[in-house]
């Protein structure tokens, strides 16, 4: 049944990415194209994340900030760094956009647990490594629930209730509750990548 049940969730994830891509596709090129001209041609972000069962694979966004370096050639703080473009992209959530491309690929799902970066694989305890028990999403449990507002460990809490609790009830729940908190702009300012502190590891348990 646990099977059938990811099945259908894979189907219904790709459909809803084919069919969200054919409808936003005008604003994306439009986004593409300004984001082009402000990033010296590079409108897209890619980066190395850990997928389902510890899988590695390469997550793209629109670029949002620009490459930006002080005199020793260390890049300025993020926040020195995010266009006005790329500020309003954060703020209604646009730069999540392209993810749709990853979950036609098959790496994530629209619902689940942020992916995160791979030099985190070796600080999780135990029970926050079961959040890789299910594939990563474009939005979740954790951020209808404060995103970057709280802890890692309210984070992956709410993740790992996520992985215990899966149903399409829950999923359908956040997906409206996420579509509220990005038409209100509550709590989708921040990103993965900016003003959330470094990951340091947790307890053992």
């Amino acid at each position: 049944m646990k099977l059938y049940s990811n099945l259908i969730k894979r189907v219904a994830d790709f459909f809803a990415a084919l069919i969200g891509l054919l409808i936003i596709l005008p604003l994306l090129l439009v986004l593409i194209i300004v984001l082009s001209i402000s990033n010296n041609g590079k409108p897209f972000f890619y980066q190395i994340r850990t997928g389902k069962n510890g899988k590695l694979f390469t997550i793209i966004k629109l670029k949002t900030m620009t490459d930006k370096t002080d005199k020793d050639g260390n890049l300025l703080p993020a926040m020195d760094r995010v266009t006005k473009i790329g500020d309003i992209c954060r703020k209604y959530s646009l730069d999540e956009i392209p993810q749709l491309l990853n979950i036609l690929k098959g790496d994530m799902s629209l619902v689940g647990p942020r992916p995160l970066l791979p030099s985190y694989l070796p600080l999780y305890n135990k029970r926050q490594f079961k959040r890789h028990d299910v594939t990563p999403g474009i939005t979740g449990w954790a951020q209808i629930n404060g995103r970057n507002t709280i802890s890692w460990e309210q984070k992956f809490e709410y993740d790992v209730y996520y992985v215990e609790n899966q149903s399409f009830v829950l999923d359908f729940k956040i997906i409206l509750k996420t579509v509220d908190k990005v038409i209100n702009r509550k709590d989708i300012n921040n990103s993965d990548n900016i003003n959330m502190p470094e990951f340091k590891g947790a307890k053992q348990f």
